[in-house]
């Protein structure tokens, strides 16, 4: 009872002190922004965050002002004053942040679980030498050395799913973490030491949306501990690899070699991680790739049992890719890189479901967009869902016809893995993840939606909210 009472007293203290920031606070310049800033407190955070779980997401909460206000409009969500835009020029001003013009604006939460060394908190020419130190081992050539693990673990997985009832976004979350913790650590798939990564990592996750109360109970506080776990496991790890007991060609061992402490003789301090840096950057990896690559692979199964021909057409790639095989052989590295109209369905699917439905930057420098002055220090907001919903670019946009892809697009009209400096640096591992999996499950199996639900869950990430059950059969 105590501890709730103080929980109650410590959030009227907070909205009090928002309130009162807010009253002080607004930007006198935003004035000649269309928009409005809802209602006092808590602005139109409510519309918002009741919009990310409507079929269409995000974008029912855009469209509705865009219709009202135009391509740029202002509001106040979840604590900030945000100016919201949208289109490919907007796309190339504010994604390119050419001299340094913008930089990336995590809320408050999602900058404490990081850590302040993570990729997504650095910027300029610190994000420039951090992206580089740990480019490497998500190249194509690093990759390769991951190929087979991945496709055994396909198929592995998709032993299992003969004849059952299977919840693709359930399924595709362990695939991806399996990859990625054996990618970055060489976690063995089953085992202790898997089940307790994975248990940090679920708290981690579902902390990141959460609101910043670092008070016992919280998701936030859970989220803090469980990264506390997590970096111990890391430090135990780490000093494992350290004095030679446990060396692995993994991404952890590769910068542990490169910029660690050992190996780093005669370095220049810019070509060596810290520790710290090493801890922060590998959770960001993890949160990064995890939670899109999964979302990833559920809408695209969702898609394909939608759509018939796209799913005939793949199938048929595939299949033909099998048939020139010996038999009894298994996918090789260079079938899954010549895979073209694979590539035009992960495409699709990342256009038709936006996964990362709208990018928050922060002015670092007065600038203007769509003839409005943005001042600097504002918070401006990318919907990449309109920008892949364009009408004048995607004819039909609700349609899912991996087709549009036949031939290159404008620039910045498709935003799959973003674009300039800040592109996804995972964007090759995210698609061998992705096409290995599509390979054994339409090679395999049928499948029939168990509920019609075009819902998603109220996260960041876009995933469908019922985590898409399926029935399967063998084809």
């Amino acid at each position: 009872m105590e501890l709730t009472i103080a929980v109650v007293v410590g959030l009227i203290l907070v909205l009090l002190a928002v309130a009162f920031l807010r009253a002080n606070a607004f930007p006198k310049e935003m004035d000649v922004i269309p928009g409005s800033l809802g209602w006092p407190v808590i602005g139109e955070s409510f519309s918002f965050i009741s919009e990310f779980s409507s079929p269409s997401g995000i974008f029912s909460f855009m469209n509705k002002r865009q219709q009202r206000y135009g391509k740029v409009f202002k509001s106040y969500v979840l604590g900030r004053y945000m100016v919201f835009t949208t289109g490919r020029e907007a796309s190339k001003v504010l994604l390119t942040g050419k001299d340094g013009m913008v930089s990336l604006n995590l809320f408050t939460t999602g900058q404490k679980v990081l850590g302040p060394n993570s990729l997504l908190q650095q910027n300029g020419e610190d994000h420039k030498r951090l992206r580089r130190l740990i480019a490497e081992p998500l190249s194509i050539d690093g990759l390769k050395k991951y190929f087979q693990f991945i496709n055994d673990l396909a198929i592995e997985m998709f032993d299992q799913w003969d004849g059952q009832k299977v919840l693709v976004l359930e399924e595709a979350s362990t695939f991806t973490l399996k990859v990625i913790g054996n990618m970055i650590m060489s976690l063995e798939p089953e085992g202790e030491e898997q089940e307790k990564f994975r248990d940090y990592f679920k708290i981690i996750s579902s902390s990141f949306a959460s609101l910043p109360f670092n008070i016992p109970g919280t998701a936030f506080y859970r989220g803090m501990k469980a990264r506390d776990g997590m970096f111990e496991m890391l430090d135990t790890i780490i000093a494992r690899r350290r004095n030679g007991s446990d060396m692995k060609q993994d991404f952890l061992g590769s910068l542990i070699k490169k910029h660690g402490k050992e190996g780093s003789e005669g370095k220049d301090d810019d070509e060596k991680l810290t520790d710290a840096q090493m801890k922060d950057n590998i959770l960001t990896l993890l949160i990064a790739g995890h939670d899109t690559t999964t979302a990833a692979l559920t809408w695209l199964v969702k898609f394909l049992g939608e759509n018939h021909a796209a799913l005939d057409q793949l199938r048929e790639e595939h299949m033909e890719i099998r048939s020139k095989r010996k038999s009894g052989s298994n996918l090789t590295w260079s079938e899954v890189n010549n895979m073209p109209y694979t590539a035009k369905v992960v495409s699709e699917t990342l256009r038709r479901a936006t996964i990362l439905p709208w990018y928050s930057r922060k002015a670092a420098m007065d600038f203007e967009i769509d003839g409005y002055r943005i001042k600097k220090g504002w918070s401006v907001n990318l919907d990449v869902v309109s920008i892949h919903h364009d009408p004048q670019v995607f004819a039909d946009p609700h349609k899912f016809d991996p087709s549009r892809f036949d031939d290159p697009l404008r620039s910045f009209s498709f935003l799959g893995f973003g674009n300039g400096p800040r592109m996804c640096p995972g964007m090759n591992l995210a698609k061998l993840e992705i096409s290995i999996f599509i390979h054994h499950l339409v090679c395999r199996y049928k499948w029939k939606p168990l509920e019609k639900d075009d819902s998603v869950q109220p996260t960041l990430v876009r995933m469908p909210k019922n985590k898409y059950p399926i029935i399967v059969e063998s084809l």
